[in-house]
């Protein structure tokens, strides 16, 4: 195969120093920050000359030990991101460990912010991890996407798609951020990455949100690709490089599964159309990465007050006693997926099996 080429369009044309300016001030708008107006300008030229020259990563040190080019300068935030990952990998890994199971709230609706009230999700959530607290010797991590809503300084930045320009350009973690150049800092997912690593069992609960999930939780799906195939060694295409991406990947590429081998179970609730689309999405997403399904019972979805006015749903989910056994099932089930594989007399059928279209 001929050299791949990287195919370009249109020169980068900055923002003016104008435009960058009326971006930075735009933050603080609130007229108690005139009184510090000289400082701010001070910040401001900092900022300005931080984008204009582009240190995105201006805090480096040398990979270290276990790297192509040990000596090759990572993000000083990469490289603590990945040490959390190895350190998630072992509490994991070790048979002694309790079991961890990552329940996920994908609801984006709080009581603290605009909508004034909780989430149906929420409660069915809590419920879970009322049944898998209960068991013994499982504890659980509670991943509420509510709190990208309402919590100061908090985000998740999209997906950057480095993937479809070759898969070695994916780094696991990922490095698109943070990007101090443009200020996209406080970028969860550093935090997030270890969080599904430690698990040993996931249960997604969600809402549909125009027939699919909520745009908070599919962010977090899609900056998860990196643990579908995503490179954990970025020495080797010197970060950002596509060039030596695209012959890395064409050289010959394993496409490592970060997250296979734990099992997850899916809820997805509507009142209208669409949860049964989600569910079927999810699913999908959670086996193409190699995790496991805990079977029908733990992968299901259903409605709450289907028809009925938004203004009545909480008290008709509190009438709903079936949904809430059904979440119990799906949660016990989870864990005793997760109780199998770890005993280690679980085995995929298709387990040796070659697969020949691995991407």
């Amino acid at each position: 195969m001929a050299k791949p080429d990287v195919r370009k369009q249109a020169k980068y044309v900055p923002l003016t120093r104008e435009q960058f300016r009326e971006r930075f001030y735009a933050r603080f708008y609130d007229p108690a920050f005139d009184a510090v107006k000289p400082e701010l300008e001070k910040v401001f030229e900092k900022a300005w000359d931080g984008y204009i020259v582009y240190r995105k990563s201006p805090r480096k040190k040398p990979a270290g030990r276990g790297y192509a080019e040990p000596k090759f300068q990572l993000p000083i935030e990469w490289l603590e991101a990945r040490a959390a990952i190895d350190a998630a990998q072992k509490r994991q890994k070790n048979p002694e460990s309790p079991t961890r199971i990552l329940i996920v709230n994908g609801s984006t609706r709080s009581e603290h912010t605009c909508p004034g009230e909780i989430s149906k999700t929420r409660r069915l959530a809590q419920h879970a991890q009322k049944v898998i607290e209960a068991l013994p010797r499982h504890e659980v991590d509670f991943l509420d996407i509510s709190t990208l809503a309402d919590e100061p300084y908090k985000t998740i930045y999209p997906c950057k798609a480095c993937v479809s320009t070759a898969q070695p350009l994916c780094h696991w973690p990922c490095s698109c951020y943070p990007n101090h150049a443009v200020g996209q800092v406080n970028d969860w997912m550093n935090d997030l990455y270890p969080r599904w690593v430690a698990a040993h069992g996931v249960m997604i609960l969600c809402p549909v949100h125009w027939y699919h999930v909520p745009a908070s939780f599919k962010l977090m799906i899609d900056r998860l690709v990196c643990a579908d195939g995503g490179n954990p060694d970025p020495t080797t295409t010197h970060l950002k490089d596509p060039a030596r991406a695209k012959a890395l990947e064409l050289k010959g590429w394993d496409y490592p599964k970060h997250l296979a081998g734990r099992a997850f179970s899916v809820v997805v609730h509507g009142d209208a159309a669409g949860p049964e689309n989600a569910r079927r999405m999810l699913h999908d997403w959670l086996t193409d990465i190699g995790m496991i399904s805990a079977g029908p019972t733990a992968v299901m979805d259903t409605w709450i007050g289907w028809y009925q006015p938004y203004a009545t749903s909480h008290q008709d989910l509190d009438k709903d006693k079936e949904i809430f056994v059904e979440v119990k099932n799906a949660a016990l089930t989870l864990a005793r997926q997760v109780k199998l594989i770890r005993t280690g007399k679980y085995r995929a059928p298709d387990a040796g099996l070659h697969e020949p279209r691995e991407k």
